[in-house]
């Protein structure tokens, strides 16, 4: 039995909403993938202020 081998570039990405940065898709966000829009803490709070 062979394993699946995933990288980084098979992985889906999208951008940031705040900064722009490319995010990687993530295993604990496998669930909510679709409503990811931030890369961190800082970047939603920063848009929070705004």
């Amino acid at each position: 039995m062979t394993r699946a081998r995933y990288t980084k570039a098979t992985l889906p990405a999208k951008p940031c909403v705040a900064c722009g940065r490319p995010m990687t898709w993530r295993k604990r966000w496998a669930k909510t993938w679709d409503e990811v829009k931030f890369c961190s803490a800082a970047c939603r709070k920063r848009v929070r202020r705004a």
